[in-house]
């Protein structure tokens, strides 16, 4: 009897470490720039709280972050294998304490408000990230406590190409991805969407119900009470309009002087270049980005969003004549816009109608086809 609830958990434990292992690594894999921003928040929060030796892996985050991405996935699929067991079982163990005591220390302290956990595609707050490691451990201790009565599915040498197999497209993969744009965008700029719209709070309502209930009293709730618990439905009416927190909440265009250009950027075509800051900015596809500003159409109208320093920006864009005005932003919202730096957007009235990484720059006729 034992030995069969055993081996029942043994199935679902393989299963479920392994498979939100596999979706958590591939939802990282899918925009690996994101995990290197989150790293770079951990590793400034640690170098804070417990000694700035952690500031000399921030230049490495996103290395450090590929592999770990990638580490997610293999480990993922080595659990469904039940391959290597012994030494998988002990890497799940040990990553699943550091990541444990990490999401808890976020929480507790509230350092970091999302741990990233599964990118932007589902976003956790710290506890519901602490919790949901808590009950992974205990499958991934029940995993490791029997690591030495599993047998590999596969025979060696096949197991061993699999995993070799996996590791490479996964690293296949997240390059791809650091060199270009993320397969799928799950943040509120990505393209199709109204920035305008999305600053706007939406609006869900708030229902009042009114039943009687077993002693033929009136009742009001904001839930509906059910028949079978003795309440005999009435009416209903919307008591309130409750709003939501608005997608984008600190969007900003400000020009050096002061003045907000926000609504100016949501008027008409603008192509949107995006520089993080100057320092880090990938030269070698400058000359295509100026020629791309000289060459668009007068319907479309250059603009530069820039948390750089102001006189550093000026330097930068009289370097490479640059003709284009420029605004400030803040750093992380222009992170969350494109995940490259230099990039590209192309609105209209607010609505993003195309973005493209700095190896991806379009040509001014690409552009300008978008004129309508």
């Amino acid at each position: 009897m034992f030995t069969t609830i055993r081996k029942g958990i043994d199935i679902f434990s393989r299963v479920f470490v392994g498979c939100l292992f596999i979706f958590s690594g591939l939802i990282k894999l899918n925009d690996p720039i994101g995990t290197k921003i989150k790293l770079e928040e951990y590793f400034e929060v640690f170098s804070s709280d417990f000694g700035s030796f952690f500031e000399i892996f921030i230049p490495a985050a996103l290395y450090i972050g590929l592999f770990l991405i990638v580490l997610e996935v293999v480990l993922g699929f080595a659990v469904l294998l039940n391959y290597k067991m012994k030494i998988t079982t002990w890497i799940l163990l040990l990553l699943m304490v550091f990541f444990t005591f990490l999401t808890f220390y976020s929480a507790y302290f509230n350092k970091v408000t999302d741990c990233g956990c599964f990118g932007d595609a589902i976003p956790l707050t710290p506890w519901q990230s602490f919790y949901k490691d808590v009950i992974l451990i205990f499958f991934v201790l029940h995993l490791f406590w029997y690591r030495r009565l599993y047998k590999q599915e596969l025979p060696q040498v096949a197991g061993h190409a699999a995993i070799v197999l996996v590791t490479l497209v996964s690293f296949i993969l997240g390059i791809y991805a650091i060199e270009h744009l993320p397969y799928i965008d799950f943040r509120p700029y990505k393209i199709g969407n109204s920035l305008p719209e999305k600053m706007i709070a939406e609006e869900s309502p708030i229902i009042e119900y009114t039943f009687k209930d077993k002693e033929g009293k009136e009742v009001k709730s904001q839930k509906f009470l059910m028949p079978n618990d003795g309440y005999e439905y009435i009416s209903s009416e919307v008591i309130n309009e409750k709003e939501s927190t608005p997608k984008i909440t600190d969007y900003q265009a400000i020009s050096v002087d002061g003045d907000d250009f926000t609504e100016e950027s949501f008027t008409g075509y603008k192509l949107i270049l995006v520089f993080y800051d100057t320092q880090r900015t990938d030269k070698d596809h400058m000359d295509e980005i100026t020629g791309l500003v000289n060459g668009v159409n007068t319907t479309i109208k250059p603009m530069v969003l820039t948390s750089a320093n102001p006189d550093d920006f000026e330097v930068f864009r009289h370097e490479y004549q640059l003709a284009a005005p420029y605004y400030l932003t803040d750093a992380t919202v222009l992170k969350a816009m494109i995940r490259s730096n230099p990039g590209v957007m192309l609105l209209h009235n607010g609505t993003v109608l195309g973005k493209w990484h700095y190896n991806d720059v379009p040509t001014a006729d690409v552009i300008n086809s978008y004129v309508q």
